[in-house]
């Protein structure tokens, strides 16, 4: 089963989900409900009469008549992070802003509240320096892959464990959206650091050049003196192009601006020079934060 149709693409061309792509390259027997809990799609799935539903970014609200159609009682899901932190739409990426040093696939049984199920399987793995939501999320994807076929192992073998979530402790990580990719240079360059991999490779982090969209796709940090107001554009003594926040200096070391192509920051500088004493985003908020 997986979702109708959509317009995808630059051309925007109605076109099935990857999944269902591979669905019917494999002749197998494919459902693509507006609603899951539609009458005619529940006789569907009661008449392939399923011993066991997985479930893995659906994107649409399954029911009870839907969570408890298999035989088992019960569907699965994967989802991106080590249960019960970061429920919700956007684990990864909130995983990174909130500077996670490691994440995991859990394996849990889906209920009505949203990642809320008791779990079965962690798989754990470190969030490098360097990972942005694109390069973790891939990662992620495989050992979701392993991680679904070894909880199902357990289950179809009835030595499944299910231990349930400490509901306390829960955090939220909801959708990510272009409200999230503004950058305030105010924030120590620690923090917009984390932003910029949190939103890459998409929304992708955000600022103002010349009142243009500058979006800012990696970036390192330096904790070298700076004394200059947030958002200022400066040159070190070897010529990199630094921005002066909060609480150290923002290096930017791929960029893009409105319609253009992604590009490192030493080819971007060959085509459009950004002066010293530039102010980047906002002008006037930086200043009175000066």
């Amino acid at each position: 089963m997986s979702q109708p149709d959509r317009p995808r693409g630059r051309g925007r061309q109605s076109s099935p989900s990857p999944v269902a792509r591979a669905a019917q390259a494999a002749g197998l027997p494919l459902l693509r409900p507006e609603r899951v809990g539609a009458p005619e799609c529940i006789g569907a799935l009661k008449e392939h009469t399923p011993d066991l539903g997985v479930v893995v970014a659906f994107g649409q609200f399954l029911p009870r008549k839907v969570r408890e159609l298999p035989s088992l009682g019960y569907l699965i899901n994967a989802h991106a992070s080590q249960l019960p932190r970061h429920r919700g739409a956007a684990p990864i990426a909130h995983a990174i802003l909130a500077g996670d040093t490691k994440t995991a696939v859990s394996v849990m049984r889906v209920e009505r509240e949203m990642d809320a199920g008791p779990v079965c399987l962690v798989c754990e793995t470190p969030i490098a320096d360097d990972d942005d939501v694109g390069s973790l999320s891939e990662r992620l994807g495989e050992i979701a892959a392993e991680a679904i076929a070894a909880a199902v192992d357990q289950i179809a073998a009835g030595t499944v464990l299910w231990t349930a979530q400490d509901h306390v402790n829960a955090t939220l990580a909801p959708k990510i959206g272009r409200h999230n990719a503004r950058l305030d240079f105010r924030k120590e360059a620690v923090v917009l650091a984390r932003q910029i991999r949190a939103m890459a490779p998409s929304p992708g982090a955000a600022t103002l050049h010349d009142g243009e969209p500058l979006r800012i796709l990696a970036a390192r940090t330096s904790s070298a003196a700076c004394d200059e107001c947030p958002g200022t554009v400066d040159r070190d003594v070897s010529g990199v192009l630094r921005i002066a926040t909060g609480s150290g200096w923002l290096l930017p070391t791929r960029v893009q601006r409105s319609g253009g192509k992604s590009l490192e920051i030493d080819a971007f500088l060959r085509g459009r020079a950004i002066e010293n004493g530039t102010v980047l985003g906002d002008a006037s908020v930086s200043r009175d934060a000066g």
